[in-house]
């Protein structure tokens, strides 16, 4: 049966059953297309590193003597419409049997569906091979259970795959969790390698998307664009990582520094979730390292790790698929408020947020706590709209798809989803903040200060929010402490300190 089989830019599975065997009957296809382009304003490189990925294993493919048609952007068959495209190939090339992968993301789920579901041959779906889980697996693990909290789920995956186990039923190291020990301020101790990066030219890419006008937004060095862009190289950076950043991994994972972007982070969010690398040789990968190394590597580096994507990931994923549609316009604290403009621009005086904001934009990176504790928090103390806040943290990441973004940003960063992912909002005054970076020296604010003009930012806006939204948290018991002190401020103090928020609010371009 002659057949088609869609690969869609976050399906690039090199070790996927599929190309196992070579057969004449069948052929795979790939577009570039707008329709990914402009769902919403990219990050230039996270266009950039699809493609080009895209390209790499549509070159795999080939070398493996697999037939296959792929459309670049400016393909005069292009439609720019995914079904349109393959409608036309159905058409043309008399398939008989259209074969595709499940989408991780809802609208494309869909779209094919719909699609399949009006079409006149035979068509099927298969898994991707990649998660530890599958799409309802979490669903049934909570079924029944009044609280959804990820520990849980986390420790029945340690055990379900034998992963850091001393037998069936206890961790190794006595605990399931060392996060007490995850939380050190780096300040230049002890050196942290130079990141795995890769020197391409993606300067023909980019005029290509210039000619077709694609909205983009941030830098890039066209001359040497430094992801990986295929299985190889993402093997060298899972191998550079082991060998030189896991063993201080978790003491810095919270970590944040002006003048060191990547710190002991591992880089492989962007090959991880185009699905160049799986979680497991990922972790197995990892745990061999670690096994090889004890003397030297302690197993808080390798459990924070393993949390991350074991624990987090797939919890993200699953709870994806358990609350979309529905998900995706939850606004429980009914935030209004714009994104503030410097969002695009990193031109604030905030030190934290300028530096975060600008590794972004240069970088298409920021790793999970200046995502969560610094542009996250800011955009929740001003009680900006989740659809902003989702828009730009879709755009802005390289590794940012919509299963692993909406849930982190929606539900862990906004708390729009009312803590079915969080059991509090995740806000702080700038207390935190100094705590675990050294952004605070030589800010043009005093972090010290809660009103006068000089004032950090966060400190009132925290107090404010908290008096704003103490109707959806008075029956929190997790924020019962913050709201007690709270109530111990004077009336004359919180008028100030409201009035100090709201201009802050009514006004972020002066801050």
């Amino acid at each position: 049966m002659k057949t088609i089989r869609l690969i869609l830019g976050d399906q690039l599975n090199y070790e996927h059953s599929w190309f196992t065997n070579v057969n004449a009957n069948v052929t795979y296809v790939m577009f570039e297309m707008t329709q990914e382009t402009n769902y919403v304003k990219h990050h230039i490189q996270k266009i950039v590193g699809f493609f080009l990925s895209m390209q790499a294993f549509s070159n795999f493919l080939k070398s493996k003597g697999h037939n296959v048609i792929y459309y670049t952007l400016d393909d005069p068959k292009n439609t720019q419409c995914l079904t349109e495209n393959l409608q036309q190939l159905i058409n043309k090339e008399e398939f008989e049997n259209l074969e595709y992968l499940l989408p991780d993301e809802y609208r494309l789920d869909k779209q094919l569906k719909t699609f399949c579901e009006s079409l006149s041959i035979q068509w099927a779906v298969k898994d991707t091979e990649h998660f530890y889980t599958t799409r309802n697996e979490l669903q049934s693990f909570y079924k029944g259970k009044k609280q959804i909290v990820m520990e849980y789920f986390y420790r029945d995956m340690r055990k379900k795959h034998s992963i850091l186990m001393q037998d069936s039923k206890n961790p190794e190291g006595g605990s399931w969790n060392f996060d007490k020990k995850n939380r050190k301020a780096w300040k230049g101790s002890p050196a942290i390698p130079k990141a795995k990066t890769f020197s391409k030219d993606a300067s023909a890419l980019i005029n290509l998307l210039d000619s077709f006008n694609i909205d983009y937004f941030g830098a890039i060095d066209s001359k040497s664009f430094n992801w990986p862009t295929n299985r190889q190289e993402s093997l060298k950076v899972l191998e550079y990582f082991c060998e030189n950043l896991l063993i201080h991994f978790g003491d810095y994972q919270d970590a944040m520094h002006p003048n060191e972007f990547y710190l002991f982070h591992s880089r492989l969010s962007f090959a991880l979730n185009t699905k160049m690398l799986s979680p497991k040789e990922v972790i197995n990968t990892v745990l061999d390292y670690y096994y090889e190394h004890k003397e030297q590597i302690d197993i808080s580096q390798v459990e924070g790790f393993v949390r991350q994507i074991l624990g987090w990931r797939e919890f993200m994923r699953g709870m994806y698929w358990k609350e979309m549609p529905g998900y995706e316009n939850k606004n429980s604290l009914e935030n209004t408020n714009a994104l503030p403009e410097f969002y695009w621009t990193g031109n604030t005086k905030m030190s934290c947020l300028k530096h975060s904001i600008k590794q972004s934009l240069d970088h298409a990176y920021a790793h999970h706590i200046q995502r969560l504790m610094i542009t996250g928090n800011y955009a929740l103390l001003t009680q900006t709209h989740p659809d902003d806040v989702d828009n730009w943290y879709l755009g802005v990441y390289i590794d940012a798809i919509q299963w692993v973004e909406i849930t982190n940003t929606r539900g862990m960063s906004q708390f729009a989803d009312g803590g079915i992912i969080a059991t509090k909002p995740y806000v702080s005054s700038g207390n935190y903040i100094n705590k675990m970076s050294q952004y605070c020296k030589g800010c043009a604010y005093k972090v010290s200060k809660t009103v006068t003009e000089d004032a950090c930012p966060f400190n009132s806006l925290y107090w404010n929010f908290l008096d704003d939204k103490r109707p959806f948290f008075e029956n929190n018991n997790r924020m019962a402490m913050m709201l007690s002190l709270l109530d111990k401020k004077s009336k004359k103090d919180l008028i100030e300190i409201k009035e100090r928020a709201q201009n802050i609010m009514k006004h972020p371009e002066n801050y």
